[in-house]
């Protein structure tokens, strides 16, 4: 089986149950360090709804990297430009940093917009910067998907676990979301460094699991520091000069709705 990165031959390496019935294999690329199932044949049971039930760190997850969002957005980039949550789910992350001061929109095919309706994305939009989290490991073709971003905007963070050295074993790594069936691409750093040389960008990382992609160089020891001060809760540092878009958007959508 070739590699869906870097087109190499990868070699089956472990076989997992998924969703409790499926036996599929998993294969690993040695050039790339890329680690895929076999073609997932089983996605339409796996996304009868578009969040896994067993998902509990959804609220905690998007608060998390809402803090960390702003601290590297306000460090890099001009706050007050436009943003893009791609694979927004149901507008959980929209909606906080739009609370924090961010122009941020929503998209997701696949979705409901529940917290961030009316501030679906339009295509007019210049986007400054994308943010994509927890979807990495959904792509069954992650170059097409990277592909339609960076149609968008060349500065993406992204979330999704990486592993170092040997792929983990299937009990070994609750990542595989094995009940769920939705996870089917996994990455070590090496395969995000391939990436992004592959698309002329740069990589910052922790190497656990927030990352950037850009088309300018960033300190990574600067993008690392600034995160572990948002984790400490220190947020309001890079939110100076922002005002919560809360009232604001209360009353535009106000608006709207007598409108129509």
């Amino acid at each position: 089986m070739n590699c869906r990165i870097c087109s190499s031959e990868s070699k089956e390496i472990f076989s997992a149950k998924i969703l409790n019935k499926h036996l599929v294999k998993y294969y690993h690329c040695p050039e790339c360090d890329f680690l895929q199932t076999e073609d997932p044949f089983w996605l339409d049971e796996a996304y009868k709804s578009a969040i896994a039930i067993t998902d509990t760190g959804i609220i905690k997850r998007n608060q998390l990297f809402a803090k960390r969002s702003s601290a590297v957005i306000s460090s890099f980039y001009n706050s007050n430009k436009k943003f893009l949550d791609f694979a927004s789910g149901y507008g959980i992350f929209v909606r906080i940093m739009r609370d924090f001061g961010f122009d941020f929109y929503w998209y997701d095919p696949f979705a409901e917009n529940l917290f961030a309706k009316g501030f679906e994305y339009n295509k007019q939009d210049n986007i400054l910067l994308i943010t994509a989290f927890e979807c990495f490991e959904h792509f069954a073709n992650p170059l097409e998907e990277i592909e339609k971003m960076l149609q968008i905007s060349t500065n993406i963070i992204f979330s999704t676990r990486v592993f170092q050295g040997v792929p983990p074993k299937p009990n070994d790594w609750w990542y595989y979301s094995l009940d769920s069936g939705q996870h089917i691409s996994f990455y070590s750093t090496k395969t995000l460094k391939h990436l992004a040389d592959k698309f002329s960008l740069h990589l910052n990382s922790d190497n656990k699991a927030f990352h950037m992609l850009s088309k300018e160089k960033h300190n990574n020891l600067w993008f690392n520091f600034i995160m572990k001060l948002s984790d400490l809760g220190l947020t309001k540092l890079f939110q100076f000069g922002l005002k919560s878009k809360t009232e604001a958007d209360n009353e535009f959508l106000s608006k709207k709705n007598k409108n129509n």
